[in-house]
């Protein structure tokens, strides 16, 4: 029998060796969503050149944390992180404008699942800037949805700091979402992959402060009861609830049912209280809860990569998948 000396040897020298699984930091999310919403973004507002901005400082990121560019290729043959996609002017004659998309691959890493995909993304635009208000004329977005923003780079930098899942996953933040949707609407029509090969999308928007209306922590999910996804994840750990107010119809109110209408099992994760900052210039990083954020982010780590290294595959209830 060993002695409890010995023992106690044998545990710290395993533990050298024991996997560290790495956790979303409570400063890593101060710095990029105090740079997203910070007043020298005018906004982010859809189709501007602020918003062009906002691709680029997300896909810098992303390229940092040695993802693979999902972006236009230039006129080298070199693919990059942000992808343009060209709106219809609002008026006949006008300048045509365009939206920005950013885009980052996690390749998996098992052959047999090549055809697999998940998504997780988020929308990096807002409403820019209102010059007929007086006071503070920023619609900076901190919540809506810097904050969705951020959860995409952060569940991007400890997923891609470990072992390659086994399922390939894009994190893509869209443009013009505000706008009626463009950058996913040109992100879907444009699939690098059969939209029958995404196996789930989880969409974060407003995750910014905790919302009273379910426990302390916890995030809701949009259409819960529509899918095998949000039980599942939740089953797995992850803080996540049904969406405590469905007379607000949020599930239809975001990217994810732009691809839902499409047959992809897509949900928006959040946790908007209904707060009266919302689409308001008093959005700002004042307002952001950082440690409910960073630990209810946390939660979903480990669920996130299981699904990515699982077989499962979501599914619609009888009678809830959304009609085109």
């Amino acid at each position: 029998m060993k002695t409890p000396r010995a023992l106690l040897a044998l545990v710290l020298s395993l533990s050298l060796y024991a996997p560290i699984l790495a956790q979303i930091r409570e400063d890593n999310i101060r710095a990029e969503l105090g740079f997203l919403a910070s007043d020298a973004m005018q906004g982010r507002a859809s189709g501007s050149n602020y918003e062009r901005i906002a691709a680029e400082y997300i896909g810098s990121q992303f390229r940092q944390f040695g993802l693979e560019p999902g972006g236009d290729t230039d006129s080298s043959g070199t693919k990059g992180f942000v992808q343009r996609a060209q709106l219809q002017p609002a008026t006949q004659g006008a300048e045509p404008r365009s939206t920005w998309n950013a885009i980052g691959v996690l390749r998996g890493s098992d052959p047999r699942a090549a055809g697999e995909v998940i998504m997780i993304s988020a929308h990096l635009d807002h409403i820019g800037v209102n010059e007929t208000l007086t006071g503070d004329k920023i619609f900076n977005g901190a919540d809506d949805d810097a904050s969705g923003s951020v959860a995409v780079m952060e569940l991007a930098r400890v997923l891609a700091s470990g072992k390659r899942p086994r399922r390939t996953i894009y994190f893509i933040c869209f443009g013009s979402e505000e706008r009626g949707g463009h950058g996913s609407r040109y992100f879907i029509a444009n699939s690098p992959v059969p939209l029958t090969q995404i196996v789930a999308d989880l969409n974060l928007e407003m995750l910014g402060r905790p919302d009273p209306k379910v426990p302390p922590g916890t995030l809701w999910l949009t259409g819960f009861e529509r899918s095998t996804l949000g039980p599942e994840l939740a089953r797995r750990g992850a803080a996540l609830v049904g969406d405590p107010r469905p007379e607000q119809n949020f599930f239809r109110r975001s990217d994810n049912y732009i691809l839902a209408v499409r047959g992809v099992i897509a949900h928006t994760v959040s946790s908007f209280g209904m707060h009266t900052d919302y689409h308001r210039p008093s959005d700002d990083v004042s307002k952001i809860d950082f440690p409910f954020m960073t630990k209810s982010l946390n939660s979903l780590v480990k669920p996130v990569r299981w699904l990515a290294n699982s077989s499962f595959r979501p599914t619609w209830l009888p009678g809830q998948a959304p009609a085109r």
